[in-house]
């Protein structure tokens, strides 16, 4: 009797002889899992007294040091720095997936009529995505932060303008070189309209990179709403949001009040390598040819 060993996909082989990129790939998964698992879970810590009400200042005490009643320390107006370090997490995801999936919905469909049809709707599209994509994506979100307003879905529309262009480009190339394929043109032959072929033969042909550009783009997005929050464009100010609590801490960083802008900034910083690393390994997961170049 022969026995047969599966083997795990390359990208999850971490247990013998791992390379650099596949050691740094796990460490960014295990990263953002912590952020995860930290958002979905803070307010359960709340409801067992671990966590603060982020939105509670009155019976704190005003820029303590960290301690073990507050182990961030309070801010200027006796915020626990803590409790809304943690549940900004929870801000940050919500506000960036919503923005990276709405980018997505929107350029890859666009991308792949693009593609397919070509023609002057070809490059009409071309023309309006080059035009968006040369803008800087940080004034192309602060812009249209002003006409939207404030709020986690008006938030998530003005970044996610900045994402369109990257989704439709990959797809539309993708999408050309896919459709003079064989069995496109077969489909074709065999009367299938437009809607069957792009549904059907092309869209699991030229989404390969697209879980990378997500990713990507969500380390990117919480930048941009970090940089949204500090200029007071990002969420209500009830909220806790990490731009908007570095905003409120810098004035008190010249006196020597460090915490208030330590911990809501290293926590940023984490997530946006933690998904970086990612990004970095599924690229080189999906498309091995780049990592050899």
């Amino acid at each position: 009797m022969t026995v047969v060993k599966t083997s795990l996909p390359r990208l999850f082989r971490l247990t013998k002889n791992p390379n650099l990129s596949q050691k740094l790939t796990f460490i960014g998964l295990i990263i953002t899992l912590g952020f995860i698992f930290l958002a979905l879970f803070a307010p359960l810590f709340q409801g067992l007294g671990l966590l603060q009400d982020p939105t509670e200042f009155l019976d704190n005490p005003i820029h303590t040091l960290p301690s073990l009643q507050h182990w961030f320390g309070t801010s200027r107006l006796g915020y626990d720095i803590f409790s809304r370090t943690i549940f900004g997490i929870q801000a940050a995801l919500k506000v960036v997936i919503l923005a990276t999936a709405l980018s997505m919905a929107i350029g890859v469909p666009l991308g792949m009529v693009s593609g397919y049809l070509g023609g002057w709707l070809d490059r009409v599209l071309l023309f309006m995505m080059d035009s968006i994509y040369t803008l800087p994506g940080l004034l192309l979100s602060v812009t249209l932060a002003f006409v939207v307003g404030r709020g986690i879905l008006n938030a998530a529309i003005a970044i996610s303008i900045a994402y369109i262009p990257q989704y439709y480009r990959v797809v539309r190339n993708h999408t050309v070189s896919v459709k003079t394929e064989v069995f496109i043109e077969a489909a074709q032959a065999m009367g299938a309209n437009t809607w069957q072929v792009l549904s059907r033969y092309l869209f699991l042909n030229v989404i390969q990179s697209v879980p990378v550009l997500f990713t990507l783009n969500a380390a990117d997005a919480i930048l941009v709403l970090g940089g949204l929050g500090f200029l007071g464009l990002g969420l209500p100010a009830e909220v806790p949001e990490w731009g908007h609590d570095l905003r409120q801490a810098l004035e008190a960083l010249p006196t020597g009040i460090w915490w208030t802008t330590l911990f809501p900034g290293l926590a940023m910083t984490l997530m946006v390598v933690g998904l970086s690393l990612l990004g970095e390994g599924l690229n080189e997961f999906i498309n091995p040819r780049t990592g050899k170049e």
